[in-house]
């Protein structure tokens, strides 16, 4: 295995990684971004206010896009395995 092997395979391990947690950090910090503006607002200091929304927008993308998400993550590690043999000869 070479050196641009590793870092082809490292990089699209990191690509992959993006792709999978990008909507859901996203989601996040645009669901914690509005609840910080309404606390800043109404004054209210809750912190575990911001927990339920998180937590129902992170289930919501999960229901919505874990099947494509699990279908990437399969499919890379079928990748990875079928050059398995490739990578020590």
């Amino acid at each position: 295995m070479t050196s641009s092997t590793t870092v082809t395979l490292i990089g699209q391990a990191i690509v992959l990684i993006a792709e999978l947690c990008g909507p859901i950090l996203i989601a996040t910090l645009v669901v914690g971004l509005i609840i910080s503006l309404f606390q800043a607002v109404t004054s209210i200091q809750e912190f575990t206010l911001t927990f339920l929304p998180k937590l129902l927008v992170v289930a919501l993308i999960l229901a919505i896009s874990g099947h494509w998400m699990i279908t990437e993550l399969t499919d890379y590690t079928t990748q990875l395995f079928a050059l398995i043999p490739k990578l020590l000869s």
